[in-house]
């Protein structure tokens, strides 16, 4: 059973999920078969059929979310340092064509958002990053064709 990394911010997310899903989701999608068995023949009731399926989707995601809680290992990102680049570090990188700055998180698969500036730790640019310092030069085959980049700077928090 391999330990799959998260934040504690990631974990609480994942946590707090289950529980909807488990005490909101699952009565709703009940109370909706329910209701839609109420209107007869179920051979060709639309709304029993969306139902059952969307009790399936639930069913299947909460079991994905109890199997990923168990297997959590929950790093606190607060109690990290160092000078290399390992999950949790916060690294400001340049790009070495465009000039263009980025900050990422790097945290753990479930919790990836590049949008909001957390990329996976199993991403190509994370696993170029990973064990480099500040001032260090990192080349990531990106699809687009390969990336260089230069770290600014590494922190923690």
């Amino acid at each position: 059973m391999d330990k799959v990394p998260m934040t504690s911010a990631g974990f609480e997310s994942l946590k707090e999920e289950l529980r909807r899903r488990q005490q909101e989701e699952r009565p709703r999608i009940v109370e909706a078969i329910s209701e839609a068995r109420a209107h007869g023949d179920l051979s060709e009731n639309a709304e029993y059929h969306s139902a059952k399926e969307a009790q399936s989707l639930n069913e299947g995601r909460i079991a994905e979310l109890e199997d990923l809680t168990a297997r959590a290992e929950v790093i606190d990102v607060a109690k990290l340092s160092g000078d290399k680049v390992k999950f949790g570090a916060t690294v400001k990188l340049v790009d070495e064509d465009t000039e263009e700055e980025k900050v990422y998180q790097i945290v753990g698969d479930q919790e990836a958002d590049v949008k909001k500036g957390r990329i996976s730790i199993s991403s190509p640019i994370a696993r170029a990053l990973i064990g480099k310092g500040e001032g260090d030069t990192v080349e990531v085959a990106a699809p687009g064709g390969a990336r260089s980049y230069e770290i600014l700077e590494l922190r923690w928090a």
